[in-house]
């Protein structure tokens, strides 16, 4: 039976109105929703959301800090900056950035190295960063740019500070340089918790003192708040904290000294360090062949970084303190103080010298065809007999010769303030068996101690090593830590805070015995194998010539005019001066130099004489003629 229309409307009715009660419940649950969302947004979160607005009206533009000066011992300016233009990209902001470097290089000179150095930042960086193009505008190419700025959205000049080393190349390993932050760099900023205070900077030291002292230099950022409207154009200053300079370093170093030294090589590749022996602070330290930093301000360009790393010279090589060289003749002072301190010899006890020591029937010759003849510990030094100084490292063994030169600074590092130094080797049987995997390598040959004596065989020293000796022998003993920067300034206060003369130790040497090896060393330089090199010297001076062999001769005569010439022989030299009162202790290497009285004690003459005297070269240190032996 059909329902009546009457019933079929009721129901129909009734369907309608719960559909429009559910519509009506989900409009209100929505409303109540939505006005949930609106309290819990607008009041909730209010404080929220208000500092993210102000955050996007307000950009917070960091200040780079004018990094510290660095200056000499005399106030002579080694490292400074200056503020130049820039002309920077935002990649980020660039829609096409192909096309906006080749419309840039329209209206500014932008040459394809500029590009390539602009495409290694770019995959270095981040895109919201901003990266230069062209550094060092001009005025004129400024106001082109101003020009045609709304060309190019994204693209700003800024003013930039950038470092300059007004000396040169001079001292360039002593300061280093700096380069831009990489991935490796932000890891060592990270790590000292300096990540805030390098927002902002783009370059940081990457060697020598500028990397050493970095945090000090550095400064602190400063930081403006910019108004900034919705497409992110700046409206105006709304505050400002003003960066703090970094600090100034001051050094020991004689800027003077450093660049006569330097030219006292000429062309010869080797290494000089100069130290105070009172305080350890260095006087002069040198590599050379060096290199200018300031090819690394801007970001080396290709052509000069194949140069410098591709070059034979090893320009970018520290060779005052990376350098391990063989010490040769200018070891046996050392020994001969060993053999006194532990009484394995007397000053007058003598020796037969008849050219040659026989060991285990093989034969260690001396220099001098026939021998010396009757030889003491002054004549051993003087005339610089191999014989004496074999007998004497085969009676005092291998482990006394290690234990007393490794107090002397021998094969660890001296600790100076630049990083990189190398350890160098102090031979030992506990040396041989951590250096060689295989068992029969690791055993110790008695007759491999009696190269040692001479300063050969496994000795291999840096050029500072030696210098921080031959400082310690000067000062009766007592070792002080080298070290460059004399104090650093405040830049803030201006208050001065001192590097104090840091003594490592005191050798407790007997006077007698230090006095017999000083004036075995001053005989050196008046009647032995540097006499010709300090003849007509204004004032009193100890040293000790020395020759380390480049490779083994197996027996024959070695023949300097006959060898190639990084076959030959390095030079070496050790001095202080005024042997009575020793200001100043040197040690130089020239590298393939043959004898050191023929290639390295001129140079150290040279050094002495300016130091001492004020007396200004007129060249690069001459060769003297050869010793008889060394």
């Amino acid at each position: 039976m059909r329902g009546s229309p009457l019933n079929i409307q009721d129901s129909e009715l009734d369907r309608f109105r719960f559909r429009l009660a559910v519509a009506a419940f989900g409009v209100a649950l929505c409303f109540v929703v939505l006005m949930g969302r609106f309290f819990f947004l607008q009041v909730v979160q209010h404080e929220y959301y208000t500092t993210r607005a102000e955050d996007n009206r307000i950009s917070l533009a960091p200040i780079i800090p004018n990094r510290g000066v660095i200056v000499d011992r005399n106030g002579v300016v080694l490292a400074r900056n200056y503020s130049a233009f820039t002309l920077e990209i935002t990649p980020s902001k660039v829609a096409d950035l192909d096309s906006t470097i080749e419309g840039l290089g329209q209206v500014i000179e932008v040459l394809p190295k500029d590009r390539r150095r602009f495409r290694k930042q770019l995959e270095e960086s981040k895109s919201f960063e901003s990266l230069p193009i062209r550094t060092r505008l001009s005025d004129e190419e400024v106001a082109r740019f101003a020009a045609n700025r709304y060309r190019f959205p994204g693209v700003e000049v800024k003013a930039r500070l950038f470092r300059q080393y007004p000396q040169g190349a001079v001292a360039s390993h002593a300061l280093g340089y700096i380069g831009r932050i990489t991935s490796r760099d932000l890891e060592v900023i990270e790590r000292n918790d300096q990540s805030a205070n390098y927002k902002g900077t783009d370059h940081m030291g990457k060697s020598g003192l500028e990397q050493n002292y970095e945090f000090e230099l550095h400064g602190e950022t400063g930081y403006e708040q910019v108004e900034i409207d919705s497409g992110g154009r700046a409206i105006r200053a709304l505050s400002r904290t003003a960066p703090v300079s970094g600090n100034n370093l001051t050094l020991t170093l004689d800027v003077k000294l450093q660049e006569i030294t330097e030219k006292a090589f000429g062309d010869r590749r080797g290494a000089l360090v100069a130290i105070d022996p009172s305080n350890g602070g260095i006087l002069a330290l040198v590599s050379t062949p060096t290199y200018d930093p300031n090819l690394f301000v801007d970001g080396i360009r290709t052509d000069d970084w194949d140069l410098l790393n591709n070059s034979p010279d090893k320009p970018m090589l520290n060779r005052a303190l990376n350098g391990a060289y063989p010490p040769g003749s200018t070891f046996k002072p050392f020994m001969a103080l060993a053999a006194l301190e532990l009484g394995k010899r007397s000053a007058s006890q003598t020796i037969s010298d008849p050219g040659f020591f026989n060991f285990g029937g093989h034969e260690f010759r001396d220099d001098k065809k026939g021998g010396h003849g009757l030889v003491d510990m002054y004549k051993s030094i003087v005339h610089s007999c191999d014989t004496y100084y074999y007998l004497l490292a085969n009676d005092m063994g291998i482990d006394n010769i290690a234990r007393f030169m490794g107090s002397l600074g021998f094969g660890s590092r001296t600790g100076i303030d630049i990083e990189g130094e190398s350890e160098g080797v102090l031979p030992s049987p506990e040396w041989k068996k951590r250096r060689f995997k295989r068992h029969e390598q690791q055993k110790w040959y008695a007759g491999e101690t009696i190269s040692i004596g001479i300063g050969q065989g496994y000795n291999a020293y840096t050029p500072i090593q030696l210098a921080q000796a031959v400082a310690t022998l000067a000062n009766d003993g007592v070792m002080y830590r080298p070290h460059l920067v004399h104090y650093i300034t405040d830049s803030r206060s201006g208050e001065k805070t001192y590097i104090e003369a840091q003594p490592l130790r005191d050798l407790k040497l007997k006077p007698q015995n230090v006095e017999t090896i000083k004036r075995a060393m001053v005989g050196v330089n008046t009647e032995g194998t540097g006499a010709r090199a300090f003849a007509g010297a204004g004032y009193s001076s100890a040293g000790k010539t020395g020759t380390a062999q480049v490779f083994s001769l197996k027996g024959e005569e070695y023949k300097e005019g006959k060898l190639k010439k990084d076959l030959r022989d390095h030079a070496l030299f050790v001095a202080f001066a005024p042997a009575d009162t020793p200001k100043i202790a040197l040690a130089v290497l020239v590298e393939n130099g043959g004898f050191g009285a023929q290639a390295a004690a001129p140079i150290a003459r040279m050094v002495f004489d300016y130091y001492l005297l004020g007396k200004l070269p007129a060249g690069p240190a001459p060769e003297v003629e050869a010793a008889e032996e060394e």
